[in-house]
């Protein structure tokens, strides 16, 4: 029977028994404060719902989800007229058939194809999340029935991905004048990558730009000749060999064996490529043409050289001075925090109150973190201190160790700022270096007179510095690169060496010749020759080459005698900014590379080791590069 046919003997009328849609229930039974119905609108399959006497919530909801708000009109026996419910309810379905409509134009199986292509890509998620049934219940559920697509579709639009993103970086870089290349190993798994990437300054807005060209694993022995090949391929597939004004890359082996059997050569000649013969591939008895290999010269990483300076020159001169004690029971204690610290986030209840502290706990082997970590645990007063080696129950830090910690971190803070500074990439030129340490050695030596326990290692280290970086003081391109930047200009230099440096740059820039700089207009040429006064000339090839000299002269000194700080500046002064666009083109770090290496740290899970090899660089030049050129095309 319906539900408004039943009468609750000796209680009060349930609320169905007024509710506009009880015509879509029978009444069942009993149960409690419950009432059991049947929805009619589910027949011939039983649908028994359960409600409250007091409450048709329920039954709402179920009308809602599963018949659209119910297309039947609603009962009129309350006070509304029939047109108000055909209204109201009309409404109603045309908004949810509104909504099916939006969902169905702007969600196409090919739209959504390509938006879970690009979160596998740039989340760098493994293929197998396309067959966990919860993601594909959650997508079906999101676009109203689309499905997700299988692996086989995603192999397929990774290839085409590829080939466009290498499409178009030719384009880009076939336009571009000069470029900076930086390569580095990367060993994880039992399994050797080579990456390589590519870097280049935007001539008309003078900004950073970055990609990716390589990054294949390395099945055989890492030897020099195997590297220099990748090297020497990498460029010639991306048509940039003659481009690539330097490749930078860290301080250790075995890049320093590849660019050492260079060494001769590009001082003979520093504007030549190097160029190695492939022994394996003269005792192979291949081609002639196929045994030379050009490598540009190599520009070793600034930001190594510093972090060299602390992994051994600081320790040896910590280790051989007064404070090798206080020092080693200083960071003892400090590691023990973090250790624990480290443990407790990964596997324990962490008391509410360290959470709150600003510690940072170390996740890598960097000097630069560590010293972060160090100045967070400085920073923390004395009684939340004493609190935290309490909770962690590890041996307390005595004044004396705090105050070495505390002169740790203010006399070495301008070395941790400077190699932030060589990590960086946007903002980051050859042209920086040199400004960089002579500032770096000033805020050392500032720091000497006042250091307690650091003035022997302040002096040791001024001297590492020295040491590493004199090929940088004696390099005129970094000279150049550092005199055309316009937040240094000349001001680094002493007095008596800014004239030979402007007749440097005078030198250089007579020999550019950029396409927004009005070419000298010849008063005379091959096709204006009617007669024979218009062929006899006296002297004017020379004139003209005395007056382009003398606006190139100009057009320096008006350059070293500005103030503006904004590679802005650099549009006034053209034949400048190709000098600048030459050699601040490259980078003093490797950074870059290892930022491809590193980000994303679920890259090398057991997972992702069942992608081949090649299906693994793609997914990695697909997220490096998707800045320049995006995933997904309009």
């Amino acid at each position: 029977m319906d539900v408004e046919q039943h009468d609750i003997c000796g209680e009060t009328k349930s609320a169905i028994n007024t509710w506009r849609y009880r015509h879509h229930f029978t009444y069942k039974a009993d149960q409690g404060k419950n009432i059991i119905v049947q929805c009619n609108l589910c027949l011939p399959r039983v649908n028994l719902l359960s409600t409250s006497k007091t409450s048709t919530s329920n039954l709402k909801k179920h009308l809602d989800r599963t018949h659209l708000g119910c297309e039947a009109r609603p009962d009129a026996k309350r006070g509304r007229k029939k047109e108000e419910y055909n209204g109201e309810e009309s409404r109603h379905c045309q908004l949810k058939k509104l909504k099916a409509e939006i969902i169905s134009k702007c969600l196409t199986q090919s739209k959504i194809d390509d938006l879970i292509f690009s979160f596998i890509v740039e989340d760098c998620q493994s293929f197998y999340v396309l067959e966990q049934p919860g993601f594909q219940r959650l997508i079906t559920g999101l676009t109203e029935g689309l499905k997700v697509m299988d692996r086989v579709t995603l192999f397929s639009k990774v290839d085409q991905g590829l080939t466009r993103m290498r499409e178009e970086l030719l384009v880009k870089l076939s336009s571009i004048q000069y470029v900076c290349t930086t390569a580095d190993i990367w060993t994880a798994n039992d399994r050797s990558f080579f990456g390589i990437t590519c870097h280049w300054i935007d001539p008309e807005s003078l900004e950073r730009k970055s990609a990716a060209l390589g990054f294949p694993r390395l099945q055989d022995t890492i030897t020099y000749d195997s590297i220099a090949g990748r090297i020497h391929d990498t460029h010639v597939a991306y048509n940039i060999e003659s481009k690539v004004q330097t490749t930078v890359t860290d301080n250790a082996s075995p890049f320093a064996s590849v660019f050492r059997e260079f060494l001769v050569d590009s001082q003979e000649r520093d504007d030549d490529f190097g160029f190695f013969e492939n022994v394996r591939t003269i005792l192979e008895g291949e081609r002639e043409q196929d045994m030379l290999l050009f490598l540009p010269p190599v520009q070793r990483c600034a930001s190594h050289a510093l972090e060299q300076i602390i992994i051994e020159d600081f320790w040896q001169a910590i280790s051989e001075g007064p404070m090798c004690q206080l020092h080693y029971s200083s960071m003892t204690k400090v590691f023990s925090i973090w250790n624990k610290c480290h443990h407790l986030q990964v596997g324990m209840e962490v008391a509410e109150e360290i959470r709150k502290m600003p510690l940072v706990v170390p996740a890598v082997i960097r000097w630069n973190v560590e010293y972060c970590a160090v100045q967070k645990i400085i920073s923390l007063s004395e009684r939340e201190l004493t609190e935290l080696c309490a909770r962690l129950e590890v041996t307390r830090l005595q004044p004396e160790e705090m105050a070495f910690l505390k002169e740790y971190v203010t006399v070495f803070h301008p070395l941790a700022f400077a190699l932030e500074l060589f990590q960086a990439e946007q903002k980051c030129y050859l042209g920086l270096v040199i400004p960089t340490i002579l500032s770096l050695k000033n805020k050392l030596n500032e720091q000497k007179d006042a250091a307690k326990y650091f003035g022997d290692v302040i002096n040791s280290i001024a001297v590492a510095i020295d040491g590493r970086f004199q090929e940088f003081f004696s390099n005129n391109e970094a000279k150049i690169a550092t005199a055309t930047t316009p937040q240094f200009r000349l001001w680094w230099m002493a007095a008596s060496e800014r004239e030979e440096m402007c007749s440097l740059l005078a030198t250089e820039a007579s020999q550019m010749e950029p396409c927004d700089v009005p070419e000298a207009n010849t008063s005379r040429n091959l096709s204006t020759i009617k007669s024979e006064d218009d062929f006899f000339s006296y002297g004017s090839a020379k004139t003209s080459t005395q007056n382009q000299q003398r606006g190139v002269t100009e057009e320096i000194r008006k350059y070293v005698e500005g103030t503006g700080k904004s590679l802005e500046c650099l549009q006034d002064f053209p034949r400048v900014k190709q000098l600048f666009l030459k050699y601040n083109t490259t980078l003093p770090s490797t950074a870059p590379v290892q930022r491809l290496f590193t980000q994303k740290g679920n890259l090398m899970t057991s997972q992702r080791n069942f992608l081949t090899d090649d299906y693994f660089e793609r997914i990695q030049l697909l997220r490096y590069n998707s800045s320049v050129c995006p995933l997904l095309t309009e």
